[in-house]
């Protein structure tokens, strides 16, 4: 049985709700973390509701944080080494990402009905590990989102892609390129992997950016959701 997720909100003064973005935070961090981006983006966003769930367990390398899945099998030193290693690294980190879907799946469902809004309406925005569970749930839900913006993520499990895909909602992920968390090729692959499954995905590489989001990726993101959800 999926295990019930909370988390803080941020709902408009309107208290119309037309559409929703839920935020999925990276490893070691909580809901707490990205709601903080909700007002920047309500200003462009009328009559939106935010929710960023805590994930399930506590992190295994923070007294505070939370996580998705285990890290511990992850090396973005060794990676940077040995490419190669990805593979193994990723296999591993597709299990925990499979086994937290079901949570996060019903966690939308839920906002879903409260607001008794259609998957059309809802747009997923993960950072780093959340960008990553962010894939891995939308892309097999049974209808199609309105859109996913992924910050500093990968894609795991590219080679089911083809067996398991469900949904091909449009996506754009933004990447710093001097990221020592997640290593920026990430990007380059989950690119070539999205689009080769048939998905419509932009990119956009952010110099000089380490693992975090910068001004211009929230202009790139909010313009982004603005023309998916039908904003003018």
């Amino acid at each position: 049985m999926a295990e019930a997720l909370a988390g803080p909100s941020h709902l408009p003064e309107s208290g119309i709700v037309d559409q929703l973005v839920i935020f999925l935070h990276g490893y070691g961090a909580d809901g707490n973390d990205l709601i903080g981006l909700a007002p920047i983006f309500a200003k462009f966003l009328p009559n939106t509701a935010f929710y960023a769930p805590d994930a399930p367990e506590p992190c295994e390398m923070s007294p505070y944080g939370r996580q998705w899945f285990s890290l511990n099998t992850y090396d973005p030193e060794q990676l940077r080494r040995d490419p190669k290693t990805m593979g193994a690294m990723y296999e591993a980190m597709l299990t925990g990402a499979q086994l937290a879907a079901p949570s996060i799946n019903q966690y939308i469902d839920e906002r879903l009905a409260e607001h008794g809004l259609g998957p059309d309406k809802l747009a997923l925005i993960g950072f780093s590990q959340g960008t990553m569970m962010s894939l891995q749930v939308a892309l097999r839900r049974s209808e199609p989102i309105a859109a996913l913006l992924g910050y500093s993520g990968a894609l795991v499990g590219a080679d089911l892609l083809e067996k398991e895909i469900i949904s091909r909602p449009p996506i754009t992920l933004i990447h710093g390129v001097a990221d020592p968390v997640v290593p920026f090729e990430a990007l380059e692959a989950a690119t070539k992997a999205l689009l080769g499954a048939g998905l419509s995905v932009e990119s956009h590489p952010r110099p000089d950016l380490e693992h975090g989001i910068d001004p211009e990726g929230v202009k790139i993101g909010v313009e982004f959701l603005r023309q998916k959800f039908g904003i003018n």
